[in-house]
């Protein structure tokens, strides 16, 4: 794809190529001057129109199907119409009902919401990726003592997740240790994210006796090894009403896009490359790199706390699609969902 930041375009020739890109999303059909002049409001003639999508044409931002036709964006007129978009975004997102007041203080029954919601404001495929585990912060531990030789460890999380750990000892256990262990843990490792390298530090504590180390040491894979056996969880919906956005001459491009979606750890990849910015993002086409999406368009936004990511809330669709809608859309679930995070994870 050419480089849409280093083409320069008059105000006029930004208009037409914004007319064109919002006339085609709405009708599917290649826009033509007559089109413009009665139906987009430009205030120019026709011949100055036709004049100026030759130019656009040129210039790799425009095409037209065959020769009688009128003109459809091509990948690069569609990347120079949104990033035009993002940079022209109003300082605050408006406000969008996700019925998350409704949901209990858990992020998993949230993430659901809105994706359900996202999807059905847009009808496009919507996509929101869970917190990484380890962000997460561990509100309580319970160390119970199920049997002589076997202890239960309880992980309760600050997103209402829980997480249970059944281990056997060879010898009975000592139910002072045990009720030592569920003391200690609950006043050194409370408040800490589980993937946090001082939670870790805990474990290993100098100052403590030999066999409270051994013990704690036996404890431990209750809070790590859940991360390693856990993938990042992604929350996907409108898979069907997607379908009416694809025109017939798209299925082709629908199909491949539901099997690009059964590997999740691709679009997982994906979303975390967005991750690094606070802003909206928009990909296209070419900029997804990968062959099976081309004809598809990504459009996004973070979710998190103020100084760390912890997601990200996006639509997939054809690449003919509202972006105006869905950038206003995506950023408006992120900033909701910030919120309510925030309030979890501060609490």
């Amino acid at each position: 794809m050419a480089d849409a930041q280093e083409l320069h375009l008059t105000s006029r020739q930004e208009l037409i190529l914004a007319r064109v890109v919002e006339e085609y999303v709405a009708t599917g059909a290649p826009v033509g001057s007559k089109t413009l002049v009665e139906r987009a409001g430009l205030e120019v003639s026709s011949s100055t129109v036709r004049y100026e999508l030759a130019v656009l044409e040129g210039q790799g931002l425009l095409t037209h199907p065959h020769t009688s036709a009128g003109r459809v964006p091509t990948d690069t007129g569609y990347r120079l119409f949104v990033d035009r978009l993002l940079e022209r975004l109003d300082p605050r997102p408006a406000d969008l009902d996700l019925g998350l007041s409704q949901v209990e203080s858990q992020v998993d029954p949230a993430l659901r919401a809105t994706t359900e919601a996202l999807a059905d404001l847009t009808h496009l495929l919507a996509l929101v990726s869970a917190p990484p585990l380890e962000t997460t912060i561990v509100r309580r531990v319970e160390v119970l003592l199920l049997q002589p030789q076997v202890v239960m460890v309880v992980v309760i999380t600050s997103t209402g997740g829980v997480t249970k750990r059944l281990l056997t000892f060879e010898e009975p256990v000592d139910s002072g240790l045990a009720d030592w262990a569920g003391q200690y843990l609950n006043e050194t490792v409370a408040g800490l994210q589980l993937g946090a390298r001082l939670l870790r530090g805990r474990f290993e504590d100098a100052a403590l006796s030999e066999r409270e180390r051994a013990f704690l040491y036996r404890l431990q894979p209750a809070f790590t090894d859940v991360l390693e056996a856990e993938e990042q969880t992604l929350y996907v919906g409108g898979t069907a009403g997607v379908l009416d956005e694809f025109r017939a001459d798209e299925m082709r491009t629908y199909r491949r896009l539901l099997e690009v979606l059964e590997h999740r750890a691709a679009v997982l990849d994906l979303l975390r490359a967005s991750l690094v910015s606070k802003r909206p993002f928009v990909r296209v086409g070419p900029d997804l790199e990968n062959p099976d999406l081309v004809g598809v368009a990504l459009v996004g936004a973070p979710y998190g706390l103020q100084h760390r990511n912890l997601g990200t809330v996006s639509l997939l669709g054809p690449m003919r699609m509202d972006y105006v809608k869905a950038i206003a859309a995506v950023r408006s679930a992120a900033h909701e969902l910030s919120r309510f995070v925030e309030e979890l994870y501060e609490s």
